[in-house]
């Protein structure tokens, strides 16, 4: 697999190499080992979860809070999405700064976002399935929310139409409104729960 990072500082990028047969084809989704070497901390998996969404349903953004925070995985299993990571850590170099990846089953494409980065994404076929691989449990009240179609943010979605929103994401406060409120993490305390985590060991000498 190729791991790179994107333009959002610790967001990376997973693309599978896949091995084709007369059968199929057979790839890696997601390698712990080169994962950890290349966020440079380990990542201990601890909920799964999945959407399902018909064509042109807008989810996000969304963050969390610190504690407990949610670093998560994520993935299209099914159909397809065009997927926004914004970087909502207060006083990041990269605040305010987006990344915009197409994501869909044949490619296999993930993302892998640290605690304090929005994640946001418009179907763009029906019942689009995502998948999220967790680091921490969701609990009630850890979700910070932020407009997706904030125009200072000018995500380019690329709509045709207006989106179908939850009531709760169409009345999310703006980027800045939210930073104004207090309610993003900042890029210290992010930092800090990341560096707590313990490092891989170093594998050249398993």
């Amino acid at each position: 697999m190729l791991i790179t990072e994107t333009a959002v500082p610790d967001v990376f990028r997973i693309d599978p190499e896949p091995l084709p047969d007369h059968r199929g084809r057979f790839y890696e989704a997601v390698r712990r080992g080169p994962l950890e070497a290349a966020v440079g901390h380990s990542v201990e998996v601890r909920q799964v979860h999945c959407t399902v969404s018909g064509r042109n349903v807008l989810r996000g953004l969304h963050a969390t809070t610190l504690p407990p925070g949610q670093a998560k995985i994520l993935t299209c299993v099914r159909g397809a999405a065009l997927t926004m990571v914004v970087d909502m850590r207060v006083g990041s170099p990269g605040f305010g700064r987006y990344e915009a990846v197409r994501q869909d089953a044949p490619s296999g494409t993930a993302l892998y976002l640290p605690d304090g980065i929005g994640l946001g994404y418009v179907a763009l076929a029906d019942d689009t399935c995502m998948n999220y691989l967790c680091t921490e449990e969701y609990v009630p009240g850890m979700v910070i929310d932020v407009d997706a179609l904030d125009p200072e943010l000018g995500l380019p979605w690329g709509l045709t139409g207006d989106p179908v929103r939850s009531a709760r994401d169409a009345a999310a406060p703006s980027l800045r409104a939210a930073a104004a409120a207090g309610i993003l993490p900042t890029y210290e305390d992010c930092l800090r729960v990341r560096t707590s985590v313990p490092a891989p060991p170093d594998r050249t000498r398993l």
